[in-house]
């Protein structure tokens, strides 16, 4: 693996569908001035959708990629775009070729390629990027789940060959094979013969039953090299966060926190708070009293419940300590592994959500026993 220009694989990757609202919010609103968080905030996740439905890329390329564009000094993580394949279904089509949509902008016909996607994401200079897979909800069953498969293994390879920057950029493999034990077994095996930077465990955490979820994580870190970044995709609650640490995996990324920050839920070591109920309109603790980001420092539960009947605000600030909460979490796990202490943290942090001990999610208890960690 190339060397990342910031030194460390990230574990969590924030994700920024929408650009220029909610990454340059963050930014600016959480990071600036506070250490602690830019140090654990690693890598940005970006999806260039929306800059390949607008203006491609060239603006980016003569700001010298996206690091200049947005003045950010970290690593920077970009998607292919394959993920839009499920999120627009109705407006895409997938062949040997490639994926044919409509942009939702315009209504011009795109055609996004192995090598259109590379070019792009070459032109952006991220840090490490994706390849384009042809991706099927984890739902789906049937031979669209095959075909997914070995065009996903046949896309890499033109990926692979359409990399003009591997010196710099860490190009990695995503594994398909939906809930198919045997399809991704034959994905891993394939995909793991190439020689790339590190590997995207893809095709999970899509409204699938857990158990499913679980075991699919554990057969694909099973069958992935030990000393290569693992990468669960669109993973971002925090059970699973840690369960899947436990399995194996190394680097996540999720909507969740900003997405759960626009219904006024705000995350916290003991499950979610309700920032609008009015259970909290005179309640002036901070939304964490342990938490240190931005919003804790400065404002009260009471002040973002009184913000959050007129004012979207509330949720930059919910938003901004959501990903605090992220990064603390992740920070947290990283000692305790580092310390030797990983089985113990993980049964004080599920003990504190969980406190009655019953209320235990029975496919964690069977997911980490599976990796001989009890929570008795």
């Amino acid at each position: 693996m190339s060397d990342l220009p910031w030194k460390h694989i990230p574990p969590w990757n924030e994700t920024g569908m929408q650009v220029c609202y909610n990454a340059n919010l963050i930014f600016i609103s959480c990071f600036t001035g506070h250490k602690p968080f830019v140090d654990d905030f690693m890598s940005v996740f970006l999806c260039k959708c929306l800059f390949c439905c607008l203006k491609g890329p060239d603006l980016i390329e003569k700001a010298n990629g996206l690091h200049g564009f947005m003045n950010w000094k970290r690593n920077l993580l970009t998607d292919s775009g394959g993920f839009q394949m499920v999120s627009l279904v109705e407006l895409s089509e997938v062949t040997e070729e490639g994926v044919k949509f409509r942009s939702p902008y315009d209504g011009k016909e795109i055609l996004l390629s192995p090598e259109k996607s590379i070019s792009i994401q070459n032109s952006l200079g991220s840090d490490i990027m994706m390849q384009l897979d042809d991706v099927v909800s984890s739902t789906v069953t049937g031979p669209r789940v095959e075909e997914a498969m070995h065009r996903s293994v046949r896309w890499l390879d033109r990926c692979i060959a359409a990399n003009k920057n591997r010196d710099k950029q860490n190009l990695f493999a995503i594994i398909q094979g939906g809930l198919n034990a045997e399809l991704r077994k034959a994905c891993l095996d394939e995909m793991t013969k190439r020689d790339v930077p590190g590997f995207a465990i893809g095709g999970l955490s899509g409204g699938e039953e857990k158990d499913d979820f679980w075991q699919m994580v554990t057969l694909s870190t099973d069958h992935l090299p030990r000393e290569k970044p693992r990468y669960l995709m669109g993973v971002g609650y925090a059970v699973d966060l840690v369960v899947c640490v436990a399995l194996g995996c190394d680097m996540f990324d999720c909507v969740f926190p900003t997405r759960t920050a626009r219904f006024g839920s705000a995350l916290v070591p003991w499950g979610t708070l309700q920032v609008k109920h009015k259970q909290y309109a005179k309640d002036f603790q901070p939304i964490d009293p342990d938490c240190q980001c931005p919003t804790c420092k400065k404002h009260s539960r009471a002040y973002l419940h009184a913000l959050f009947k007129s004012d979207t605000a509330a949720m930059h600030h919910i938003t901004i300590h959501n990903i605090a909460y992220q990064l603390t979490l992740m920070r947290s796990v990283r000692e305790s592994i580092v310390e030797g202490r990983f089985p113990e943290f993980i049964r004080t942090f599920m003990k504190r959500l969980f406190p009655s001990g019953d209320q235990y999610p029975s496919w964690a208890v069977d997911a980490l026993a599976s990796v001989n960690v009890t929570l008795d």
